[in-house]
């Protein structure tokens, strides 16, 4: 896997796109902080942030992984994969 499939890829980016989709502040959007529980994302922004993560990247999520991005590292890792997939 060639590891500029990925290059675009950053965390902390991903941190920040993630906290200005949810209305959160940057800080509380930590690796492992569950959006629905804690943030209190519902379904609806559930999916504009789906939808603002296939633009961003350029990727196409199927409807079975859009419940894995729940976290701001299970974002990450559905969007890696996604984009490894690609290249």
């Amino acid at each position: 896997m060639p590891i500029d499939a990925v290059a675009g890829l950053d965390r902390e980016q991903l941190r920040q796109l993630l906290a200005e989709t949810i209305d959160a502040d940057v800080t509380d959007v930590r690796d492992d902080t569950d959006f629905v529980q804690t943030l209190g994302v519902d379904s609806l922004m559930a999916l504009e942030v789906v939808v603002v993560l296939e633009r961003t990247y350029g990727v196409k999520f199927a409807e079975a992984e859009m419940s894995e991005v729940r976290t701001l590292d299970s974002a990450y890792e559905v969007v890696r994969r996604k984009m490894l997939e690609r290249s």
